[in-house]
């Protein structure tokens, strides 16, 4: 059973460490305060998504929007210009979804009826 005190506490520590691991990663005008203010309304959706049991694909989808979005926000609040992987970085588990996803489709076992009922 997942209780919400677990959850608060296990997505404040990857809020913790996330916003840490960004500050070292980002140049040193953005602070790990800025990041956390950028990525914490993303942190609290998906804590409220992994609360309500969102299905696996659902919540891996959602993760990456919002990870996406996060990065973009940290874009937006940078003082200086952001190294060109981390703006690939915000892409990346989007990018992993979409291949997993795609190639969920085209191996599906459904997919050869369907297509064997057309022909």
């Amino acid at each position: 059973m997942r209780h919400p005190l677990d959850i608060v506490a296990m997505f404040a520590a990857l809020w913790l460490l996330a916003s840490m691991v960004l500050d070292t990663l980002t140049p040193k005008e953005l602070t790990a305060i800025m990041i956390g203010i950028a990525i914490g309304p993303a942190i609290v959706i998906t804590a409220v998504f992994y609360y309500l049991r969102c299905p696996r694909t659902d919540f891996a989808v959602m993760f990456a929007a919002l990870w996406l979005i996060s990065d973009i926000a940290i874009a937006l609040i940078s003082p200086k210009q952001l190294p060109h992987f981390l703006i690939a970085l915000g892409f990346l588990p989007a990018l992993l979804i979409g291949v997993v996803l795609h190639w969920q489709t085209f191996t599906s076992p459904r997919r050869g009826e369907v297509n064997h009922r057309a022909g």
